[in-house]
């Protein structure tokens, strides 16, 4: 037991160290201490004189910290989003995509550049990522019910669909639309400010909470539906709402960021390998570990060359190896 508490505390405080150490990475070269001096002088002394380059604290405060803020709150959001849904579907390789909101964001995009909308490309993004996910669920419904086998299914054809659309949208899009888009669906958070933050924090924060204190219902139904509906719970009801949760967070981390792929199926994962199948431990440690496991690939996809690399390249190469240690581990089974 001691182990275990002590596994867990490691887990829940990563993102502190690497929070600070992010902090002190980027082509600009900046000492370290004077680094952690801007940092400690804009949170509790914000109009002292500066005696560093103004340049510095730009750098420092404009650029890094809401960039690593950003890849904090969507790499929590993907991984809680993959974790509630793995545990909803009963299924390890289930990822917050599973119902096509990833192909719904992306023609959500495309269609912004392709015709005049009155919304930005992020607003349809998140509305399209949205629509994907309530098509899905509508046509999985069967007698008032929505088995998980007939969701994946609804997923594929909702996903399906959504391709078929982008790809008709993109053979119409001049060559510069086309490949922002392109560079928009590897993923990246080369764009990040303080208004994607603030953007992104309060629907993630209130998503992953109310997430949270679900967690035992997840718990009931991640025994099947028949259990769930012999110890009294509403099946219908909760699939709803934690399908909803789920969706919101990771469709605002999408339209803010682009499609992310593989956070939201390898961090799940492992922390249910580390600590077990309960969410009520698995929901929070998803949330630290999978911004953990974004902001380290952001790191690196900065650093690694000289050119910046998109996180999304980074994060689908780190989970096709692991994807394929899945396959062989569950040797078919939906959940163990």
């Amino acid at each position: 037991m001691g182990a275990l508490k002590s596994k867990i505390l490691v887990l829940a405080l990563l993102p502190i160290p690497a929070f600070f150490f992010s902090l002190l990475i980027g082509r600009y070269e900046i000492p370290p201490v004077t680094v952690f001096q801007i940092f400690i002088s804009k949170i509790f002394n914000p109009m002292m004189h500066s005696p560093w380059p103004q340049a510095y604290e730009i750098v420092v405060w404009e650029i890094r910290l809401p960039r690593i803020l950003l890849a904090l709150l969507v790499g929590a959001a993907l991984s809680v989003s993959g974790t509630s849904l793995q545990g909803l579907f009963r299924n390890p390789l289930v990822s917050p995509y599973i119902l096509g909101l990833s192909w719904g964001a992306s023609f959500g995009v495309a269609l912004s550049l392709l015709v005049p909308v009155p919304f930005s490309a992020q607003v349809m993004a998140f509305l399209f990522g949205l629509l994907a996910v309530f098509l899905a669920y509508s046509i999985a419904k069967v007698r008032g019910e929505t088995p998980v086998v007939s969701l994946v299914l609804a997923g594929v054809i909702v996903s399906a669909f959504f391709t078929a659309l982008q790809y008709i949208a993109k053979f119409f899009l001049e060559p510069h639309e086309l490949q922002g888009l392109v560079y928009w669906m590897m993923g990246g958070l080369y764009l990040a400010n303080w208004e994607d933050v603030s953007v992104t924090f309060a629907p993630i924060i209130i998503g992953i909470i109310l997430l949270s204190l679900m967690s035992w219902r997840l718990n009931v139904l991640s025994m099947g539906d028949y259990e769930a509906k012999m110890l009294g719970l509403n099946t219908e009801v909760n699939k709803i709402v934690i399908i909803s949760l789920a969706t919101v967070i990771a469709a605002v981390s999408v339209s803010v960021v682009g499609t992310i792929g593989w956070v939201g199926l390898i961090v799940p994962h492992l922390i249910r390998m580390a600590i077990g199948p309960d969410h009520r431990k698995l929901i929070p440690l998803s949330a630290t570990v999978g911004a953990t496991f974004l902001l380290i690939a952001d790191d690196l996809a900065r650093s690694l060359t000289s050119y910046e690399l998109p996180v999304g390249i980074l994060t689908t190469l780190s989970g096709v190896p692991f994807f394929v240690y899945l396959l062989k581990k569950t040797k078919g089974r939906s959940w163990g």
